[in-house]
């Protein structure tokens, strides 16, 4: 038969049972303070990605549209890397780095598009 567990005995066990309470506190006391600084760059984002939307319809050129394209993608980039942290969800950021990535090939693709096509 197993001995009945004493945490109040243990000094180690009593210590650390502590930390752990008095480190939550202070980070839900974290939390409370920054998640309204998240939410208003969120709103700030999405003020930019409207302006850009306006520039990708009223773009005069090819080139314009292909910047505010690549743009609005790295403003959802940034949109998903402050929900992960507003969230506490590290996962999504992987999801943003993949996005950023493949976001670079299609613009460095465009480009190499547009130099094509002005040559001819």
């Amino acid at each position: 038969m197993s001995a009945p567990e004493t945490t109040a005995a243990d000094p180690i066990k009593s210590a650390t049972a502590t930390d752990t309470t008095a480190t939550a506190a202070v980070d839900a006391f974290d939390g409370l303070m920054t998640a309204p600084l998240y939410q208003v760059c969120l709103a700030l984002v999405g003020v930019a990605a409207v302006i850009t939307a306006y520039r990708l319809v009223r773009g005069p050129t090819l080139a314009d549209r292909v910047i505010a394209i690549d743009q609005l993608g790295f403003f959802a980039v940034g949109a998903i890397a402050l929900y992960a942290v507003l969230t506490g969800q590290p996962v999504l950021l992987s999801v943003g780095i993949v996005m950023a990535l493949i976001l670079f090939l299609g613009t460095a693709a465009f480009a190499m598009f547009i130099e094509r096509r002005a040559r001819s």
